[in-house]
Parts: C-alpha cells; sequence; structure tokens
C-alpha cells in the first residue's frame, strides 16, 4: 500500500458524483493525503442526433465550473484537506484508468435503487473496476432531493460500523487482507472476516475438492484462519477481529452484512478473459447488492 498517493474520485456531473466526492474527502482525510477530482465531462446527444451523424461536444466551460462548484464546496466542508481539480476530456474508461494508475485509491459512484433491484452499476464503472490495477471504492448514491451542492449526502456510514471483509481460504491472498486492517484501523472499527465453510466453489462439490473415493480432482487444503490472520493482528493490534464461516453463497452473506458494515473488501482477481477483465460472481454480487460501499482490490 502507498500511504502517500492521493485518493482520486472520478465525477460524471450527475447528482451522485455529490455523494462520491464526499466519501472520497473523508477518506482521504482518514488516510492523511491529499484528493483529486478528475472529471471527464460527458458528450451532449440532442434527440435523433445519431441518426444525423451530428455530435455535439459538452459544453467545456460549464463543466469546469461545476467541477470547481464542488471543490469549493468540499473546501469549506474540509478546509484541512489539499483539493485539485481536474477536467481531462477523453473516452471516460480510459482516463480513469490512467488516473488510478497514480492513485492510492480510486473511488466512484454507482447509482442505487434499493435492494429488491440492486445497484445501476453504470458501464464505465463497471469497466474501470474490473481493469483497474489499483483498489476501486464503488459508492452507492443516497442522494437527497436537495438544491446546492452543499446538500449532499454521503452514505450511512457510522463510526461503530464493522469493516467487512470476504475471505477465501482456499485462495487468500494478502492485498485483500491488508487493505481490510488498514481500513478498519483508520477507521477505530472493528474487522470481521467472513469465510466459507464446506461450500461448493464454482460448481464443484466439496468430495470433488478433496480426491476421495476413487480419486477425484485433489486440491490443496485451506490455510487455517487463524494462521492467516495472525501476521495481521501482530501489525494491526488495535483492530479487534470477529471471525464469521458461512455455509452457501458467499455473495449472499457479504451483501447482508454490509448492511451495517463502514465497508465492504473483496478482492478481484487480476485475470483477463478472452472478452475483457472479470470481476467474479462473488465481487458481482457485492457491487450490484451491497448497501456499503465496496472496495475492490485487484490480487495476482
Amino acid at each position: 500500500m502507498s500511504p502517500n498517493l492521493p485518493v482520486v474520485v472520478g465525477l460524471d456531473g450527475r447528482r451522485e458524483s455529490l455523494v462520491t466526492a464526499e466519501w472520497a474527502a473523508r477518506e482521504a482525510l482518514l488516510r492523511g493525503v491529499p484528493l483529486r477530482l478528475v472529471h471527464v465531462p460527458r458528450q451532449a446527444f440532442p434527440p435523433y442526433a445519431a441518426l444525423a451523424g451530428v455530435v455535439v461536444p459538452a459544453d467545456p466551460q460549464r463543466s469546469e465550473h461545476e467541477l470547481e462548484l464542488v471543490r469549493a464546496s468540499l473546501s469549506r466542508r474540509h478546509p484541512s484537506l489539499d483539493i485539485t481539480a481536474e477536467q481531462i476530456a477523453g473516452e471516460a474508461v480510459t482516463v480513469l484508468l490512467a488516473a488510478a494508475a497514480d492513485a492510492g485509491l480510486l473511488v466512484l459512484g454507482s447509482r442505487g435503487l434499493g435492494r429488491t433491484t440492486g445497484f445501476l452499476l453504470g458501464s464505465v464503472s463497471r469497466l474501470v473496476t474490473a481493469r483497474a490495477e489499483r483498489p476501486v471504492v464503488l459508492v452507492r448514491s443516497f442522494a437527497q432531493e436537495s438544491k446546492g451542492t452543499d446538500q449532499c449526502a454521503a452514505p450511512p456510514e457510522t463510526s461503530d460500523g464493522d469493516v467487512v471483509v470476504g475471505v477465501d481460504l482456499a485462495r487468500p491472498d494478502d492485498a485483500v487482507l491488508a487493505f481490510a486492517f488498514d481500513a478498519a484501523s483508520r477507521r477505530g472499527a472493528g474487522l470481521r472476516v467472513v469465510h466459507g465453510c464446506g461450500q461448493e466453489i464454482e460448481g464443484i462439490s466439496a468430495t470433488e475438492l478433496t480426491g476421495v473415493n476413487g480419486g477425484g480432482p485433489a486440491v490443496a487444503p485451506e490455510r487455517p484462519l487463524a494462521d492467516l490472520l495472525r501476521p495481521w493482528q501482530d501489525k494491526f493490534p488495535d483492530v479487534s477481529v470477529i471471525e464469521q464461516a458461512v455455509v452457501g453463497q458467499a455473495g449472499s452473506h457479504l451483501v447482508d452484512a454490509s448492511r451495517t458494515a463502514a465497508l465492504l473488501v473483496v478482492g478481484r482477481a487480476a485475470r483477463h478473459a478472452p472478452v475483457g477483465a472479470q470481476i467474479g460472481p462473488v465481487t458481482h454480487a457485492a457491487l450490484h447488492y451491497a448497501e456499503s460501499p465496496v472496495a475492490v482490490i485487484p490480487h495476482d
């Protein structure tokens, strides 16, 4: 983890961006690093423009004015925070991936529709999350009907909410645990470690995994959770750890845990499928249905 790199937040001009920016500002203060606002102007398409082959460029002066309003609003609420704002023209995914490369954390927004229907996880957020080489946090919007930038509301992150992390004991990764312990320590929060117990993995039964009764495929045994957590508990003695073993689909348990969480932390294997990058079923469920902000940590 690079402690001096800024928190970067991607803004798109919607009201939900104000919520995302406020969450990112709080995170930058927790980390003691600058906040960088990056706005990729959207192109305006009037009715039937596509059919007519006409593309109307965005108004750069208006976009720059809106970006400055956000920066000024955050500066008033957080006067000690070093905030810079930059408008960068280009394809949004490309611009945000480049910005993430120089960040300790990239923060993006998702538009919440409620627990029944889940997120409207935009294509830009989805693609950036799947491809970024830095941690990405998706912040669900609870934007209120209001006037002016000072009325935006951050998601209901409470001081007594735990940080929740999903751990795969068969394929653990230190990058995910490092982020989760650090996040809990900075918030003065507990850490709830959710891990599977006797569940099927990617459609393969437990009997097939153990290789018993006739030479089924064998895999490496799961690493005991206590051994996995011990070095991190030694490094972060202030973090109280709660272990939660679950049976069934890990994604649904993490979504349930997110109801009272300050932050949900999940991993994403840094591998590429033939058609673009993938985020995996557990991370997919977390991003679409979790009620807390979700941190996605890329790992090998």
